[in-house]
């Protein structure tokens, strides 16, 4: 079975979004931060990680150019999910890593077929 990490400060779309992923056949696992989620992907490496930009301790970005110099940090999969939707800061997100960028709110069909274009389902 794949693996999503759910990278999101808020409660709530950690839970929704853990359905929606529950649901396309991945273990979910969650951090609130950008440091608890390096934490957890230097235990265990996911397949995908679901990522939130703005967060307390580690932001989204700052996250993300670290899970890239990690060992095997290249391999997951990183979809931004975020409202930030300026040029600017998809192309960031993109230039540092990213996979795949969409935007809040979200729902199961649009997640799924980000999902689905990245080759995760």
């Amino acid at each position: 079975m794949k693996s999503c990490l759910i990278v999101d400060d808020s409660r709530v779309v950690r839970k929704v979004a853990r359905r929606i992923i529950e649901d396309l056949k991945f273990e979910a696992d969650e951090a609130a931060d950008g440091a608890q989620a390096l934490d957890r992907c230097r235990a265990s490496m996911p397949d995908a990680v679901l990522l939130d930009w703005n967060m307390p301790v580690m932001n989204g970005i700052d996250f993300l150019r670290a899970l890239r110099r990690e060992p095997g940090g290249d391999k997951p999969v990183v979809v931004f999910c975020t409202t930030e939707n300026d040029m600017s800061h998809i192309a960031e997100a993109i230039r540092s890593g990213a996979n795949e960028y969409i935007m809040k709110p979200f729902d199961s069909e649009i997640l799924e077929a980000k999902f689905a274009e990245v080759g995760l389902v």
